[in-house]
């Protein structure tokens, strides 16, 4: 997990000498994104949402490690009224200036130490336009909700230290009116009925970047099954989605199956999937271990998101400048996919793409060479299409130089060398190089991966 360097010093109320926690952990793409000092090792949320009123009530309760003497610290908090803060159960200060909440306990907090924040709040939670136009935070749908977080999203119905450097393991109880259904990432360990309505709990035990925590809440047509060797598949469907995405959802063991595979063992105790209704969202997401559908969705979409699960979702980026080895992957996936079921090879896909005949539309043949995949210009091209698809051509690049045997072991090593952790461009470029020693990837990191224009003919 990442630290910050700390900004300043201060004192307790008790006149105890400490440091604050900076305001953001410096992401090239998103600097105020996640907060220094200390690190989140467990979420608490128990919220209640009225989507009549679109009132969110909320308690978080964080548990943290302070990384330094600290007099304050800061939490990202969009929008939302914060009504009490606490730190190990006792009142403390706080103050509000953009998406920074800074808690400034009684005591302070010691290096090294176990500490646990309580925020109480409540309102209306907002819905977040990114950079490049797409929307994100809490999106009200027809009858409910979906809260999405990529990039900074989830900053906008719970507090936290919301940077995927700084990942956590959580328990999200959501209570909504009798006859909805709220759905959230991991299990679901109790579903309780109360004078407000019905109480979700769900428990995710594995580490999680707050940006792929989920919480979709309407009326769902829900399947519970396993697959062959026994991992629960929940999967939640909007019903006016049932029919068309029924056909693609009962082929997802079939797909769990080939990526297990493919990349290694599954990284979590369970899978599934959400399908909203078409038009709530415009895209799909790889929420952790139930990734969300924009409607039914296609057999390679599927593919997509699972192969997320191993990249991305349990090798989770550093900072957002390493987005490539995200999509690169989940995109080199599909690729694969379809090779193995006697479609397009991936040199086949490789040459339309280096040709520029793959997409209908010459416009998105050329932005596939935009800019370099692993140095996005800024915030707003971070999900462009070289960082899905020039991204995995430098992965088919790589399977070129290692061959086929050495890139096979590659894409199962690399998720379970990093399981559960983060990782960087500069971390992934290593691994290589320790896999090959001896040989030469100066070209393909340079020209393919950070070369501005498109490399010559290969």
């Amino acid at each position: 997990m990442l630290g910050l360097a700390l900004t300043a010093a201060c004192t307790t109320a008790d006149g105890a000498p400490g440091a604050v926690g900076g305001a953001g952990v410096g992401d090239p793409y998103f600097p105020q994104a996640g907060n220094g000092g200390y690190d989140v090792t467990h979420y608490a949320l128990d919220l209640a949402y009225t989507p009549e009123e679109r009132r969110l009530t909320g308690r978080a309760l964080l548990t943290a490690t302070a990384l330094e003497d600290l007099a304050a610290f800061n939490l990202d908090l969009h929008g939302m009224t914060v009504e009490s803060v606490e730190v190990d159960g006792a009142r403390a200060g706080w103050d509000r200036a953009g998406q920074e909440l800074t808690v400034r306990p009684p005591d302070g907090l010691t290096k090294g130490g176990t500490f646990r924040v309580a925020v109480a709040y409540a309102g209306e939670p907002r819905t977040i336009t990114d950079p490049d136009g797409s929307k994100e935070g809490w999106l009200p749908t027809g009858d409910g909700a979906l809260a999405l977080g990529q990039p900074v999203g989830s900053m906008a119905w719970y507090p936290g230290n919301h940077h995927p450097s700084d990942k956590a393991a959580y328990d999200i109880a959501v209570t909504v009116p009798k006859g909805l259904t709220a759905v959230s990432n991991g299990e679901l360990t109790a579903r309780r009925a109360t004078a407000a309505g019905t109480t979700f709990t769900w428990r995710t035990t594995e580490q999680m970047a707050s940006y792929l925590a989920t919480v979709a809440i309407g009326r769902f047509d829900v399947t519970r099954t396993s697959t062959r060797d026994g991992l629960p598949v929940y999967t939640a469907v909007d019903p006016a989605e049932t029919a068309a995405s029924r056909a693609v959802l009962s082929r997802l063991p079939e797909v769990l199956a080939w990526s297990q595979d493919r990349f290694g063992p599954y990284p979590f105790s369970s899978t599934g999937a959400i399908v909203d209704r078409a038009g709530a969202l415009g895209y799909a997401l790889e929420t952790q271990s139930r990734p969300t559908f924009p409607g039914a969705p296609t057999t390679r979409l599927l593919v997509h998101e699972l192969a997320h699960q191993w990249y991305g979702d349990s090798v989770t980026p550093k900072t957002w400048r390493d987005m490539w080895l995200n999509e690169g992957f989940a995109t080199y996936a599909e690729w694969l996919w379809e090779e193995d079921e006697g479609g397009l090879t991936a040199q086949q896909t490789f040459d339309a793409l280096y040709d520029g005949t793959y997409y209908p539309d010459p416009a998105d043949n050329r932005a596939v060479w935009s800019f370099p995949p692993g140095d996005p210009p800024d915030a707003a091209h971070i999900s462009g299409r070289p960082v899905y698809d020039r991204a995995a051509m430098v992965l088919h690049k790589l399977r070129q130089t290692l061959g086929d045997t050495a890139f096979d072991a590659l894409l199962r090593d690399w998720p379970a060398s990093h399981r559960e952790s983060t990782a960087s461009t500069e971390d992934f470029k290593a691994y290589v190089a320790s896999k090959a020693p001896g040989t030469d990837f100066t070209p393909l990191w340079e020209d393919w991966l950070m070369g501005p224009a498109r490399p010559a003919r290969p």
